[in-house]
């Protein structure tokens, strides 16, 4: 089900890309590095992003837990400078790669909503 970011959960978001759909190209994304999207369908808006750390590629809703805001206030820039932590550029909030678990900031303990995404022939793709 494709969800709004404010409850993944429970709300329907036509916007959000379907499960295949093409992001970008591995190749395009830095090692470390970060990539947003922004999907409009009519009314609804998705915004998503996907980081790369080797040949891992996660992928999340760009939505802070704590200021309900995007993280990244600068296109593509989700990542700290050294490229191992996820920061929000509103309130500095830090969080993993791996899971989306937030280890430092005023959301500590909660999580960044997953966005599946598969890595396929060096492309990445919508989950």
């Amino acid at each position: 089900m494709a969800c709004f970011a404010g409850d993944a959960r429970l709300i329907p978001n036509p916007a959000r890309p379907p499960a295949g759909a093409y992001l970008c190209a591995l190749g395009d994304l830095p090692d470390p590095g970060s990539r947003g999207f922004i999907y409009r369908v009519g009314d609804a808006l998705f915004l998503g992003f996907v980081v790369r750390r080797g040949e891992a590629v996660r992928g999340y809703v760009d939505h802070c837990p704590h200021a309900g805001m995007p993280l990244a206030l600068l296109p593509n820039r989700y990542l700290t400078r050294e490229g191992d932590l996820i920061v929000c550029s509103s309130h500095g909030a830090l969080f993993r790669p791996a899971d989306g678990l937030c280890v430092g900031g005023p959301c500590a303990g909660k999580s960044l909503t997953p966005w599946p995404v598969i890595v396929d022939h060096a492309a990445v793709h919508a989950g």
